[in-house]
């Protein structure tokens, strides 16, 4: 079984160095890409954000490449400044989504509250996970070992909450770009490159992740035995 969990981790592994390969590599592909609106990101983020009344959401430009981030406990939009100054294919996709984790606040979907809610637990546990791990290593520890599995997999869980959350603000995104018309027809196969791609990187992250979990809860139990 171990052998098979080694595999399975690799090629997650290399799946995940793929992704991210991948989305950087459309990402500058569409980036030269204008789109046909001449639209840039912020005002593509503004009219998305004013036309779902969140008119107090600022939007504002970090430095940066794929520095793109909704900011729920101020409620504000950065986006990166190849992001937020440019009118390309990319940037009106990458700029969308982030939007779309500012409606999902709004309307308070559940996945995201879920995840809000789960991150206090989670940064503490993953930041004292691998020490315990490594404690539970060296000494021998079955208990050490066994709390920080447990920490890991609160880890885990939730990068496996932030999947529907990341697959959701991107349908949002695409929905709202064709109604609004911030893209034509002939553009929507640029912006589901660029999307799918970035939804891809948090698969792969979560895969790998989720791999590791069972490896170790294997050399748990197979140590017990």
């Amino acid at each position: 079984m171990m052998p098979l969990m080694y595999l399975l981790l690799i090629l997650a592994f290399i799946l995940s160095v793929w992704a991210q390969f991948r989305v950087k590599g459309n990402f500058n592909k569409w980036s030269k890409v204008a789109n046909m609106n001449g639209l840039t990101g912020y005002e593509a983020a503004r009219r998305m954000l004013d036309a779902n009344g969140l008119y107090d959401v600022p939007i504002e430009p970090v430095r940066g490449a794929l520095t793109d981030h909704y900011d729920p406990v101020h409620r504000v939009v950065r986006l990166s400044e190849p992001v937020y100054y440019e009118s390309s294919i990319a940037a009106v996709s990458v700029a969308c989504h982030e939007i779309g984790h500012a409606i999902q606040h709004k309307e308070h979907y559940p996945m995201l509250t879920l995840r809000h809610k789960m991150f206090p637990v989670v940064n503490f546990a993953s930041g004292i996970a691998p020490f315990m791990l490594l404690a539970g290593f060296f000494f021998s520890s079955l208990n050490l070992i066994g709390l920080g599995i447990i920490f890991f997999s609160a880890a885990v869980a939730f990068q496996l909450v932030t999947l529907p959350v990341e697959f959701n603000a991107s349908s949002r995104a695409r929905r709202v770009m064709v109604e609004m018309g911030f893209i034509r027809n002939e553009e929507e196969r640029g912006v589901a490159k660029v999307l799918n791609a970035a939804a891809l990187t948090y698969v792969a992250a979560a895969l790998v992740s989720l791999l590791e979990l069972l490896r170790l809860i294997f050399m748990f139990f197979g140590n017990r035995e």
